[in-house]
């Protein structure tokens, strides 16, 4: 890549950044270090790093990710993916914002705590992740099953 194009991949999820080493982000982190992609993750206490598995294979980096230079540091211009799983709604809002805005980023994932905050991606194409809507419909899954196991009586 010494011409300064990017390289065209098939898979166009290798190069992930995740911006917040939360319990999420962690195991994001570490899942997908083990299937062999390119995993950055970034956060402002090294503490959380202790969350990642102990075969992630990927780069950690000690720091504010709502810094524009933290976020070129970590090559944010070669990025496929960047998710946004700090324990903060506005940081991840910021985050994604500026990875879809300023950089580009091509798929951009962001976990919102309060759903009423979505509305601020309409116009963008970031995706979101709402835990508590995910709770929801496996509490609702597991609900069903257990209709059906009593039914099946």
């Amino acid at each position: 890549m010494g011409n300064g194009l990017r390289k065209r991949r098939d898979n166009h999820d290798d190069y992930i950044i995740i911006a917040g080493c939360s319990r999420a982000g962690a195991k994001i982190a570490s899942t997908l270090s083990s299937r062999g992609k390119d995993v950055v993750i970034i956060d402002k206490n090294n503490l959380g790093f202790r969350k990642l598995s102990r075969d992630y294979a990927g780069f950690t980096i000690e720091a504010d990710a709502t810094d524009v230079d933290v976020l070129k540091g970590a090559n944010i211009g070669r990025a496929d993916v960047v998710f946004a799983a700090t324990e903060n709604d506005n940081v991840n809002i910021m985050i994604s914002q500026i990875a879809s805005q300023l950089f580009g980023v091509p798929k951009v994932i962001t976990r919102l705590f309060n759903n009423d905050k979505e509305v601020l991606y309409r116009d963008y194409t970031i995706q979101t992740i709402h835990p508590t809507n995910l709770t929801l419909l496996r509490f609702e899954s597991l609900l069903s099953q257990d209709v059906l196991e009593v039914t099946g009586k």
